[in-house]
């Protein structure tokens, strides 16, 4: 199954979970690119805030065309108990272009279930599987387990 691991990451953290699907697949990695600078505190409160809006922005030209796998793997931190602004914006540019899909995010705490909703609700289909992963947990790489059982599930 061609696969497309497509993630928007602020500090690092989803990018490492990202990484780690993408080989463990063979996939491709599209990172998804904000044009606005969204670094240091004052990026933090302001993407928070623009998430729990659940606005737009603009992002850099894919590299990769979605329509061009067979799933496509989508991730996102949570921002406010949202998706954050940049995968928000990607979905809404390629969602018709996606022929499966499958979710993760990192998170502090909670907003996973809510966000994976709405991520389905935004591409009109329901994800083959999803996968929640906590900051700390990927600080510590204490998350091979939900991995496994992730990849498992979407039977790759």
């Amino acid at each position: 199954m061609k696969t497309l691991i497509a993630f928007y990451s602020r500090t690092g953290t989803t990018k490492k979970i990202a990484k780690v699907l993408a080989e463990k697949l063979g996939a491709d990695l599209e990172e998804i690119k904000d044009t606005v600078d969204r670094s240091g505190i004052k990026g933090y409160l302001i993407s928070g805030r623009d998430a729990m809006k659940k606005k737009i922005t603009k992002l850099e030209p894919a590299r990769f065309n979605p329509a061009d796998y067979d799933l496509t793997i989508i991730g996102t931190p949570i921002w406010g108990g949202n998706m954050s602004v940049p995968t928000r914006t990607y979905i809404s540019e390629q969602k018709y272009n996606f022929k499966s899909t499958a979710f993760f995010c990192t998170m502090g705490s909670s907003g996973n279930e809510k966000t994976f909703s709405e991520m389905e609700k935004a591409i009109g289909k329901k994800s083959l599987g999803t996968l929640a992963i906590l900051t700390r947990e990927a600080a510590t790489d204490n998350f091979s387990v939900k991995v496994n059982d992730f990849l498992e599930a979407l039977k790759i």
